[in-house]
């Protein structure tokens, strides 16, 4: 039969010794481990520092994101800026050649309208020559259309010197001054720009002729 007086502990015994004997005396089997505290403390401790190591690095990452973000997009910016710079440049180059190989042409167009102007075919010769004259003109206007060169017609109009050139005035009373009166040299566009200046005249104010010596006599004598 058990005893139902306290239970006796020897406190010259080890601390170890003592908890075995108290477990023994009251039956609880569940061992009392004095460092557990101080363990759970100290995992404690390590899983905050592996915690904050984990939000610094992701922090970090964060950071390398952003900034390799930013110049993907500066990156990307500039060759866009590039793209265009270097398509503008080829199209104003592919424009300065074609302006070029039509300036050269021109003077075929004038000699061409000249000769025309001139020619009076008389017989049937003549006329079959004339048509074939007219022909290659025609077609070579043509291909001038094609390639966006278009005429001026600036009789009539009000004087440009962003689109004429004035090589002559002449006095008149019929037309106010700076009106063109005649297209001397043919001026052409290519496309919406001035590919050669018209050469005009232009209408000038007419001077008072000076008064004769009859005219002076009839004065005085009135």
């Amino acid at each position: 039969m058990m005893s139902d007086s306290p239970a006796q502990i020897n406190f010259n015994e080890s601390g170890s010794e003592v908890t075995e004997q108290v477990a023994a005396q009251t039956g609880d089997t569940a061992t009392i481990n004095p460092d557990n505290s101080f363990a759970a403390t100290e995992k404690t401790e390590v899983d905050r520092a592996a915690l904050a190591e984990l939000t610094q690095q992701i922090e970090s990452l964060k950071t390398q994101l952003e900034e390799r973000s930013t110049q993907y997009m500066r990156i990307a910016a500039d060759f866009e800026n590039y793209r265009k710079r270097t398509s503008k440049e080829k199209e104003d180059l592919e424009l300065q050649v074609k302006r070029n190989t039509i300036l050269e042409l021109l003077p075929v167009v004038d000699n061409f309208e000249r000769a025309r102007s001139h020619l009076k075919p008389q017989s049937d010769g003549e006329m079959t020559m004339h048509k074939s004259y007219q022909g290659v003109y025609k077609q070579l206007v043509d291909s001038l259309k094609r390639l966006g060169v278009s005429p001026m017609r600036p009789e009539g109009e009000e004087f440009d010197p962003n689109l004429h050139e004035a090589v002559m005035r002449e006095p008149t009373d019929e037309h106010p001054e700076g009106r063109v009166l005649e297209e001397l040299v043919r001026g052409y566009y290519l496309g919406d720009r001035v590919l050669r200046h018209a050469m005009v005249k232009v209408a000038a104010p007419k001077e008072d002729s000076p008064a004769t010596p009859e005219d002076q006599s009839s004065s005085a004598n009135s």
